[in-house]
């Protein structure tokens, strides 16, 4: 546990506990060390220059050894964090749970710093009994990528809001495994972050979810049973070699490298896919909304966010810090030292008007803005249920849960089980949790 302090970190998160040099205050910044989070460690330097009282030392680590970091050291209360980035999963717990600071007084006296400026979808994602307890530094939901150049040849015309059925009429078309090309690649990969964040909005789309209003598990239900069926069988049919294992940045290479014809997956995609330096297929794509049953979207929402941790006893000094790195004058600073490519996406609407960004992403912008104003689930799920969440389940118990059910749907695309087989056995594991919000059975 984080709570007994930083060990096992190795040597960047070990410096990052010592005392600020020269009288300084020293804050402790727990980061992912995704690329976005990266380029604000190469600029902190700018920081310091407008607060040379203040010593940023960051703890970066891989998404899934931060999240268990962070959880274990804000939920044990063992102040080893100034400033944490968390995502619009566990903010409104963190916040419900006393965890994490109110930072409405901070953003009000914040000059230019627009909160009506955030994505409103994102913006209510992190913010409980109307205050923000979390600000986005990057946000994401999800749309399919195709291969404009491909369709062309084919005589084939994407359509702004496809449907399952026209997305597997293309891959049928498209997929040419002898010559390396895969019609649809998706997620197989296991984990409630992994495949479940696809398999989710399929799910909600064909008018399944996890449990009712009685929080009753319907896993096993006919709509459920569809949804996971068609991703189950796409997958299988048109999908990539060695889909059952296959995460995102499995998917974003075979895509960029040219060797898928469409993807289904998060908008944070286009910065893999629309980078010159390490994408081959830069100017020969097209995006449009998710695929499509019975809802108008297939949306999903997550955020990195940054927070406070109420532990922390050096509020002021995290403020200033968090303002800087989420505020609409750092983007110009990325865009100018960085590159504009690189501005963090889908957290201020400010970053589509900016000329160079504008420019940019005008292949992208339009899809990537219109799935995130559509993720919600009055427009995303066809039936009401007892907790938040498009692509998860809004509850502490979804970590686990939502893992193994992950497990259950990779063993059925790997072909060791039937779909049957793994929705039985997924149901199983959604009572034990059922229980403990009051279902009898």
């Amino acid at each position: 546990m984080l709570g007994a302090g930083l060990a096992g970190l190795g040597a960047a998160g070990l410096a990052a506990c010592g005392a600020g040099s020269g009288g300084k205050e020293s804050l402790v910044v727990a980061i992912v060390s995704n690329p976005q989070m990266q380029d604000a460690i190469s600029l902190i330097d700018r920081f310091t220059e407008q607060h040379p009282d203040i010593d940023v030392r960051f703890v970066s680590l891989p998404e899934n050894e931060a999240r268990a970091k962070i959880t274990a050291s804000v939920a044990s209360g063992g102040g080893e964090f100034d400033v944490v980035m968390i995502s619009n999963y566990v903010t409104p717990l963190w916040a419900a749970n006393g965890w994490l600071t109110d930072l409405e007084p901070y953003i009000a006296k914040t000059d230019g710093y627009q909160p009506e400026d955030f994505i409103p979808t994102i913006k209510d994602a992190l913010t409980v009994d109307g205050a923000m307890h979390s600000v986005p530094f990057y946000g994401e939901s999800a749309f399919l990528v195709y291969r404009q150049d491909l369709f062309d040849a084919a005589g084939l015309e994407m359509p702004e809001r496809p449907s399952w059925d026209e997305l597997q009429e293309f891959a049928e078309v498209l997929h040419d495994p002898d010559a390396g090309m895969t019609g649809l690649a998706l997620r197989g990969l296991a984990g409630w972050g992994e495949n479940l964040a696809p398999m989710n909005t399929v799910i909600n789309t064909f008018g399944g979810r996890w449990f009712d209003m009685d929080w009753a598990p319907a896993l096993e239900s006919a709509e459920v049973r569809e949804a996971v069926s068609t991703y189950v069988d796409t997958v299988r049919t048109f999908g990539q070699p060695g889909a059952a294992t296959s995460g995102f940045g499995d998917c974003l290479n075979l895509v960029s490298q040219g060797n898928a014809a469409m993807w289904f997956d998060a908008t944070s995609m286009v910065s893999g896919i629309e980078d010159p330096r390490s994408s081959t297929v830069v100017g020969k794509t097209g995006y449009a909304l998710g695929p499509t049953e019975l809802t108008d979207s297939t949306s999903w929402l997550y955020s990195w966010a940054l927070a406070i941790p109420e532990t922390s006893e050096k509020k002021d000094a995290a403020w200033e810090f968090i303002a800087w790195m989420t505020h609409p004058d750092y983007f110009q600073l990325v865009g100018e030292e960085i590159g504009w490519e690189a501005l963090p996406p889908g957290s201020r609407l400010s970053t589509y008007e900016i000329p160079e960004y504008a420019e940019l992403s005008k292949t992208y912008a339009e899809p990537t803005l219109n799935s995130m104003a559509a993720a919600t689930q009055e427009q995303s799920m066809t039936e009401e249920v007892p907790y938040p969440g498009l692509q998860f389940v809004g509850i502490p118990e979804f970590q686990d849960l939502g893992t193994r059910v992950g497990q259950q749907f990779s063993a059925a695309i790997a072909g060791q089980k039937s779909v049957d087989e793994a929705l039985k056995q997924s149901q199983g594991f959604a009572e034990s949790v059922a229980r403990t919000y009051g279902w009898e059975g």
